[in-house]
């Protein structure tokens, strides 16, 4: 109230809520002309770089070359307008790139108007997937995705990529829609054949591109690297030699496009659509994210889903297929000074420029060129360091690195997705549903905590901490080992639980608890609890478990609770105990 007026909170004003229909409102006040010049030196360079990613990406996807820059201009605009991130660029991805493929070149030929037409249908329906998530809040579900996932998924779409573009590379008619295995017994079935002209191209290709990688990496080491290679193609006067070009592309920007909506179409493609919703997701969250720890910015992970969802559906009506975060442009980006996510507006503008001009020049591109180039691509999906990591560290998550792996590899990509996630999540839960249970007993340094974890055991009192949720998922697990107390030699009758470090509980740990206290009463014992969170203290009284339990059988501190249990000891129990392990012990 302010000279008698009211004045809305906030967070349910105008601005609030504009704010939220347009995130990119939350940082166009920056903008200045400081932050253009930065933003579109970094979208020169994004564009540079993206070029040759574009056409190489497409290609993996099935696609005319055109399409992946196509994605390039339209995707990442859209994601950065409507996302929560100042560095992502988002566009066409490797990973993103092999599921499209899997998934629709089984339709459809490859190329052909009905591929073309199925891939924009995937990308619309990934999108809703997408958006839907990002609308009903369900951002933090990604964090629940182990990392091994990704990294078992695109070590196996490297060889994937790797094994698809040795027909290009070494200039073999090799079959297509054939697992790896199949396909390398045909290479090895015909070396005999392979066409030394071809495999030139390709390899002086990659061999520059290796080397501007390594030498000077700030430059568009690939873009060189084709051009050595077309003019090369030129030199040895290649297309009578077996090398097939590219093909000149559209001078034109993105044109509009129309996806199918027949109810069998989206019924089909419907699984699909979502594993590269999921992995899309999954990438730009990750990304994002690595990125703003450097940049130290928050992320909105909802936010980011409902940006990546408009950018797949808003390019799917715009000759775009599925696109994702990148983590090299984005690198890139931060790397080259970007302030604001106008970068990426920039490096749109900057490549549509780029297409009409460059585009009469990709009749020269030969496409053995591209093999060497998407062969480097493959290779650097490859995280060594990682999967050494993961292997070193648990075996758990390397697991599920193997399974995404050989799903990869063996079954559909977007069964690999799903198996990597359920088994993720399945892990996750048998974690949380075993919470650790310590044993305590008192610290004999005065200048430590009261109770340490140790193997000693007082024969009357029994002290434990529970490291985890009391939840219905893990009841069975807590109740099998106060079970498992009285099986043992020194069978005891009393116990105590801190509850420090149960973070939350539910109506089925609660039952629990009202449970073993009855039972250990019946047994002439008692079961008392210690240092329980205000939170799990408060589903205990709203619940009238207390009742059961006992409020004198609750304490506030481990002292109060070994200062009033120990002394109400039974004597006959403390007589023939050889190690008393409380100080209490002295007075009985």
């Amino acid at each position: 109230m302010i000279s008698g007026h009211y004045v809305k909170p906030p967070s349910t004003g105008a601005r609030f809520w504009l704010r939220r229909l347009f995130p990119f409102l939350r940082w166009w006040n920056f903008i200045g002309w400081d932050t253009l010049r930065s933003d579109l030196l970094a979208g020169l360079t994004g564009a540079v770089i993206v070029l040759p990613q574009g056409v190489a990406f497409a290609m993996i996807a099935g696609l005319p070359p055109e399409y992946g820059l196509y994605t390039a201009i339209i995707t990442p605009v859209v994601a950065a307008l409507f996302g929560s991130s100042l560095h992502l660029i988002s566009g066409p991805t490797t990973a993103i790139s092999i599921v499209v493929f899997s998934s629709i070149s089984s339709l459809a030929q490859p190329g052909s108007e009905e591929y073309i037409r199925l891939v924009l249908t995937l990308t619309f329906m990934a999108g809703v997937y997408q958006l839907t998530f990002g609308l009903a809040r369900l951002g933090t579900l990604v964090n629940f995705v182990s990392h091994s996932v990704v990294v078992g998924f695109t070590s196996g779409a490297a060889i994937l990529i790797a094994t698809s573009q040795l027909k290009h590379v070494l200039g073999l008619n090799l079959p297509s829609g054939h697992d790896f295995v199949v396909v390398w017994l045909h290479i090895f079935g015909k070396l005999h054949q392979i066409n030394l002209y071809v495999l030139a191209v390709a390899a002086v290709t990659l061999i520059f591109a290796v080397f501007f990688r390594a030498t000077i990496p700030r430059w568009p080491g690939m873009l060189f690297a084709m051009i050595i290679g077309s003019v090369l193609c030129v030199f040895i006067n290649g297309s009578q030699h077996g090398i097939t070009l590219v093909g000149q592309m559209p001078d034109r920007l993105p044109p509009l496009s129309l996806p199918d909506f027949s109810f069998e179409t989206i019924r089909e493609l419907a699984p699909k659509a979502l594993a590269v919703a999921l992995l899309g997701l999954i990438e730009a969250l990750s990304i994002g994210r690595s990125i703003a720890a450097k940049s130290h910015q928050s992320i909105d992970g909802n936010q980011e889903f409902i940006g990546q969802g408009l950018s797949n559906i808003i390019g799917s009506f715009l000759s775009s297929y599925a696109g994702s975060g990148s983590f090299t442009r984005s690198g890139i980006n931060y790397q080259a000074g970007a302030i604001t996510p106008f970068s990426a507006v920039f490096s749109a503008l900057l490549l549509s420029l780029i297409l009409l001009l460059i585009a009469p020049l990709t009749a020269y591109l030969p496409i053995a060129a591209m093999g060497g180039i998407i062969l480097l691509v493959a290779y650097n999906l490859i995280d060594v360091h990682h999967i050494l990591t993961i292997i070193r560290t648990s075996r758990e998550e390397t697991a599920v690195l193997m399974v995404t792996f050989l799903a990869t590899l063996f079954l559909d990509l977007e069964f690999a997705i799903y198996a990597g996630v359920l088994l993720s999540l399945v892990l996750y839960l048998n974690r949380t549903a075993h919470p650790r249970i310590a044993n305590m007993v008192p610290n004999n340094d005065a200048a430590g905590p009261l109770l340490i974890e140790t193997e000693a055991e007082c024969p009357y009192l029994k002290v434990i901490r529970i490291d985890g949720p009391l939840f219905f998922g893990a009841v069975n697990h807590v109740s099998e080992y106060l079970h498992n107390i009285d099986k043992s030699l020194m069978r005891k009758r009393n116990v105590l639980i801190l509850g420090c470090g149960i973070n939350f509980i539910d109506v089925a740990g609660a039952e629990l608890l009202a449970q073993e206290a009855q039972r250990r009463r019946a047994q002439r014992g008692g079961l008392y609890l210690c240092e329980f969170q205000p939170e799990a203290y408060g589903v205990l009284k709203r619940g009238r478990y207390l009742e059961n339990i006992g409020e004198e059988n609750i304490f506030a501190t481990q002292k109060e609770a070994i200062s009033k249990i120990i002394p109400e000891a039974d004597e006959n129990i403390c007589r023939y105990c050889k190690n008393p392990v409380f100080k209490e012990c002295g007075s009985k």
